[in-house]
Parts: structure tokens; C-alpha cells; sequence
């Protein structure tokens, strides 16, 4: 029986930490491989012993496989966890792993390479009697096979890279005329970020629900199912809520969900923990779409209703361990959902951010798991996922649940980098959530026009918090010129306060002994600063005392409000010429990244919302389009220059 003492955790972030907990509970040693932005990330910092294995780009560290093995090799480690993303579905890597005498912790190298391939798997599938959806999954890629088959498929349609996920390469095509547009893109990312162009066309099924099955097997021909997960609550593919059990699930349906996923392991003598993906729709039929040959990201709720560690059934099975429930054994207890707390502007089409993590204090609290990797001070750069981290609910009910995550979600304190802690708030909050009924067309459906999803209006005591903050910061370092001692000490201080292309005027007057009285348009707030830090103020605004958390950064104010974040610029001292025009010609980078195709040349005319440069960061395409006609003046970029968040690639004029 194979045996080991120490695991290589060949990844990074929130999973590399969760990983770490459960083998280092279990007396195992650990060993994390980092790359050079990551020299001081957490999950380094967890570990007993971490290996520097590249540069930045995930080509050079963390999807250098002999870089991983030769990290395993030197610090002794016989094991090797993939987590997931990055090298977790590679089949070559698990038979490097196998070459290298280390035991790869996931299944075979066989079927990695079957599940991993849609194209491949669902022609298994079909084999095995598994329900699927009508498509083509034929080896010829060429554009006209590919029209051609979107033809006898009919529209609307998938388009899905075969060895993709994350919602990478994936594309909804209404019409032929977007198909060509539509298959470029797709290929683009599926290589860019799998390393395959390979694709597979599916019809594509109008808001149903998205349902997988946690399956695990052992090496003795053992396999069962865990209950199933619901991931319908998306965007743009990206599973962004996940609960179990499924909220309109019966248990005949679970049987017939879960013997069907058996069917899929059993199709490639499956071992270890893995998902069988399904999407349910209206009248209760179900078919397959995918099978992840790993542990999932939201594994935590099928942990927190079965009471199942599945790292650490992970760990036995690879020992060579049975597993030590059988199917009759397993019981489903409670509720719990998650979220996924990403570090992107919803208000700004989802837009991944990068920037410094200011503060970060997670609201843990009874029945509350959060899982993160996250440090104050440190960077959120472009070269990784934008997921943060996620916060995990578990109640007797799913009311209960739900009310437990909101709170936490609300309470979680996170500065520094934009979130969309306010989109899971209302997510958490709308009806038709709390109610049950949804699909995966949630989101475009009841969010099309959401406050949320619009730039946040700071409010009238937002304002009055954030210059009242700034006031007693400046009379604490110069007291002289701050503090009141004028002849005339209360004549109000104008402050202009700013975010991104909005400002605001701001009336301040002090008066010793008694409450900053803020003048904000009509509305006339008194702000007490009752205890105050440098990270947390006790405040009274309008007679309710509140706590806020805070920082303050040069003429940077970042407020957290609940249930989000806000970032204030003092521009008092600023010309005001020197702030943006919402429709200025400039184009700016959003954030860094690097420019995969420019569009456009010196001295081409462009009109407003013409496609003119395309972004590639934390693993997406982002296309950045003009915002008013012209001509194009300067053009500062080409393909393959990295850039920084805000650098100007082009101006039209």
C-alpha cells in the first residue's frame, strides 16, 4: 500500500490554504511552490517548507510542470495535490508525477485525459447511456464544419472549448451571423488558457438549472455519490452561488442524478473525488455536461451537509485506503450555500481588478466557514484568477443558511481592490433567490438594470463619514491650518470630494465640543466621531452610533459601509481640469494585463463602441472599445506589450 509523509500542494490562493489545514490536521507535511508574486502569500506562509518555481506568468511557475516536479524532488515530498485549475486536469502532469515516482492525489492519467476533452467525454457518455445534449463533438474544426454543424444544431447554441472551464471559451451564439466572431474568440481563450483550440457545439438549453453530482471512488472498485450541488446562480458561465442540496430536488430525482453520474465514473474506472456536471431543466430531464476530474471550488457545502473532509478522503484514497462510507451510509444533514467573492467591478461589465489588499477582516461567525488566502498588504495582480476567496453558510434550513451568509457577506470587510460583495448582497437578498425559483438565466434576468451592477452613488452619510475622516487625519498632522484656529472658526472648510468621473462639493464646520455638521447639497448631516484608530471609527451620524472600517491613503479614503467598499478621492487641492471627461478620447488599460490584438491603426477613423484593442488578464479577454468618434491620433501598444492598470494605449481625437 502506498504511503506517504509529505504533499507538494502544486498550487496557490484560497485552495492552497484549505489543502494545507485538513493534511497538516492530519500529520502530514506540507510544501507550497510559489511564483514571484507570490513570495508572501499565505498559502507560502502555511507551509512547513516552499519552493520558488518561476516567474509571474503561470507558463513560468505554476503550469511549469518540470519546474513542480524538480520542487517535489528537492524538498523530498512523495505527493503531490493538484487542487484545482492550473494543473489539476493535465493529464500530463499526473503521469509526469507517476514518472517521477510521486503519487499524484487525483485519478487516473486516462481519465483526466477522456473527462477533460468535452469533445471526447461526451462521446463516452453516449457509450455509457448517459442523457446528453444534442451537438457536434466531431474531431474536424475547421469554420465551415463548424457552421455547417451549427446549421443541423440550430440556434441559439453553445460554443465550448473542449478542454476548457471557468467559463473560458465559452460563447452563446443567437444567430450564424455571430458564429465566426464568436468561434475566433473562443479559440483564442480555449489556447490561451488551456493550451487547446479544440471546441464542441452544443444546443444550448434556455434557463435550466445547473446540477452536478459529487462522486468518489476508491482504488478497490468502490464508487458512490454525495448529493448533489446546485451552481445555477451565474455569470457569463462563472458559477457565482452554489448550495446543496438543491432546492427542487426529490429524492427520486437524486437517485436517478446520482446513478447517472455513477455511470460516468464507472465509464473510466473512476478514483478520487470528482463532478459530474448536469443541466436540469424545467420538467425534470437532466443531461450531461461535463465531467471535473478534481476537487471542485464549491466543495465546502457538499463538506458542511454530509460532514465529510474530502481532502482528507482524498488523502486515504490515495494511500490506497477504501472509502469508509458505503452509499447506504451516506446522510444529508441541513442546508448550505456559498458565494464567490471575486475581485471585479460588476459595475463595470464584471471587469476584473487588481490592486493592494488595504484591510481584510472575514466575519466568521457560528455555522460560517470562510475559506481565503488572503493578507493585508498584499497585491491582487493580473496574473491569477480574480477569486478571493468564498464564504460558506450551514443552517438546519435554507432560510437559515441564507440568513447566516448574508450577514457574513455584509460584515466581511475588504478594502482596497473593487469587489462584488454588493452584487451577492442583493443576489442573497432577491426574491426569487430566497423563494428557490431560478435558473441560470438569474442573473441576466433580474440584474439587467440592478443598482448594483451601475457605479455606486455614495450617499449623502458615505460622504459626511469620508470628510469628516479627513478633517480629523489632517488636524491630527497639522493642527495649525486644520484644527479651527482662524478668526473665524466656523466658517464652513469646502471639500470636493471624488470617484472615478462623479464629484461632490462638501460643507464642513467644526466646533469645538459638539458634532462636525456636513452640508452635502440639501441635506444637512451631524457627524460625531466618537473613537477613531487608523482602521476602525466609532461614529455617530444623526444620533445612531455605528462602526466603520477605514484607511486612509494620501488623498485615498477607502470606507466600508456594509455591504461593500468605496473609494473617495480628497480632489480639493486638484485643478479641476485635471480630472477625466467621461468622454475623453484617452484610452486607458483597466487594469494590468497584456494586449493580445489591436484592431486599429494611426489614423483610422473610429466611432463610438468600436472594438479598437483586446486585454487579456486573469484569464479572460477583455475588449476595450472607443468612447466617442474620431480619428485615431497616437497609437502607444502593440500585440504582446504588458501593460499597467491605467497606462493610456491610444488617444482619439
Amino acid at each position: 500500500m502506498p504511503g506517504f509523509n509529505k504533499i507538494l500542494i502544486a498550487n496557490r490562493g484560497e485552495i492552497a490554504c484549505r489543502i494545507q489545514r485538513t493534511a497538516q490536521a492530519l500529520g502530514y507535511r506540507t510544501v507550497a511552490v510559489f511564483s514571484d508574486a507570490d513570495a508572501d502569500a499565505l498559502h507560502v506562509q502555511m507551509a512547513d517548507e516552499a519552493v520558488n518555481i518561476g516567474a509571474a506568468p503561470v507558463q513560468q511557475s505554476y503550469l511549469n510542470i518540470p519546474a513542480i516536479i524538480d520542487a517535489a524532488r528537492r524538498s523530498g515530498a512523495e505527493a503531490i495535490h493538484p487542487g484545482y485549475g492550473f494543473l489539476s486536469e493535465n493529464a500530463g502532469f499526473a503521469r509526469a508525477c507517476q514518472q517521477a515516482g510521486l503519487i499524484f492525489i487525483g485519478p487516473s492519467p486516462q481519465a483526466i485525459e477522456l473527462m477533460g476533452s468535452k469533445r471526447l467525454s461526451k462521446l463516452a457518455m453516449l457509450d455509457a447511456g448517459v442523457p446528453c445534449i444534442k451537438g457536434y463533438q466531431g474531431a474536424e474544426q475547421d469554420d465551415a464544419t463548424l457552421s455547417r454543424e451549427a446549421e443541423r444544431i440550430g440556434y441559439p447554441l453553445m460554443i465550448k472549448a473542449s478542454a476548457g472551464g471557468g467559463g473560458r471559451g465559452m460563447r452563446l451564439v443567437h444567430e450564424a451571423g455571430e458564429l465566426l466572431e464568436q468561434l475566433r474568440t473562443a479559440r483564442s481563450e480555449a489556447l490561451n488558457g488551456f493550451g487547446s483550440a479544440e471546441l464542441i457545439l452544443e444546443q444550448a438549453l434556455i434557463d435550466p438549472r445547473h446540477v452536478e453530482v459529487q462522486v468518489f471512488g476508491d482504488q478497490h472498485g468502490n464508487l458512490i455519490y454525495l448529493g448533489e450541488r446546485d451552481c445555477s446562480i451565474q455569470r457569463r458561465h462563472q458559477k457565482v452561488i452554489e448550495e446543496a442540496p438543491c432546492p427542487v430536488m426529490t429524492a427520486e430525482l437524486r437517485q436517478a442524478m446520482g446513478e447517472a453520474a455513477l455511470k460516468a465514473g464507472r465509464a473510466v474506472n473512476y478514483v478520487g473525488a470528482g463532478t459530474v456536471e448536469f443541466l436540469l431543466d424545467a420538467r425534470g430531464q437532466f443531461y450531461f455536461l461535463e465531467m471535473n476530474t478534481r476537487l471542485q471550488v464549491e466543495h465546502p457545502v457538499t463538506e458542511l451537509i454530509t460532514g465529510i473532509d474530502l481532502v482528507a478522503w482524498q488523502l486515504h484514497v490515495a494511500e490506497g485506503l477504501p472509502l469508509p462510507l458505503s452509499q447506504e451510509q451516506v446522510q444529508l444533514t441541513g442546508h448550505a450555500i456559498e458565494v464567490r467573492l471575486y475581485a471585479e467591478d460588476p459595475a463595470q461589465g464584471f471587469l476584473p481588478q487588481t490592486g493592494q489588499i488595504n484591510a481584510w477582516e472575514p466575519a466568521l461567525q457560528s455555522g460560517v466557514r470562510i475559506d481565503h488566502g488572503l493578507l493585508e498588504g498584499q497585491q491582487v495582480s493580473a496574473f491569477y484568477d480574480p477569486l478571493l476567496g468564498k464564504l460558506i453558510a450551514h443552517g438546519a434550513t435554507r432560510e437559515e443558511a441564507r440568513r447566516k451568509l448574508l450577514r457574513a457577506v455584509q460584515d466581511s470587510v475588504l478594502l482596497g481592490v473593487q469587489s462584488n460583495q454588493r452584487l451577492l448582497t442583493s443576489l442573497l437578498q432577491h426574491p426569487q433567490f430566497i423563494s428557490g425559483e431560478f435558473s441560470t438565466g438569474f442573473i441576466p434576468t433580474h440584474f439587467a438594470e440592478h443598482p448594483c451592477l451601475h457605479p455606486h452613488a455614495a450617499s449623502a452619510e458615505e460622504l459626511a463619514l469620508a470628510t469628516a475622516l479627513l478633517y480629523q487625519a489632517g488636524a491630527q498632522q497639522h493642527p495649525a491650518p486644520r484644527a479651527g484656529w482662524r478668526n473665524n472658526a466656523s466658517v464652513p472648510l469646502h471639500y470636493r470630494l471624488g470617484a472615478d468621473e462623479q464629484n461632490w462639493t462638501v460643507e464642513l464646520t467644526a466646533v469645538a465640543g459638539e458634532p462636525f455638521r456636513l452640508q452635502i447639497g440639501e441635506r444637512a448631516v451631524d457627524v460625531q466621531i466618537v473613537d477613531i484608530d487608523g482602521r476602525w471609527a466609532t461614529v455617530e451620524i444623526d444620533g445612531i452610533r455605528r462602526r466603520h472600517a477605514y484607511r486612509l491613503d494620501g488623498r485615498q479614503v477607502w470606507l466600508f459601509t456594509r455591504p461593500g467598499s468605496l473609494r473617495l478621492e480628497d480632489r480639493t487641492q486638484l485643478p479641476v481640469s485635471s480630472q477625466a471627461s467621461v468622454n475623453s478620447g484617452t484610452l486607458k488599460a483597466p487594469m494590468d494585463g497584456a494586449i493580445v490584438d489591436v484592431l486599429v491603426s494611426e489614423g483610422s477613423t473610429v466611432s463610438k463602441g468600436q472594438l479598437l484593442v483586446v486585454l487579456e488578464a486573469m484569464k479572460m479577454e477583455h475588449p476595450l472599445k472607443s468612447g466617442i468618434d474620431g480619428v485615431l491620433k497616437r497609437l502607444q501598444v502593440r500585440v504582446g506589450d504588458q501593460v499597467k492598470n491605467r497606462q493610456i494605449l491610444l488617444e482619439v481625437e
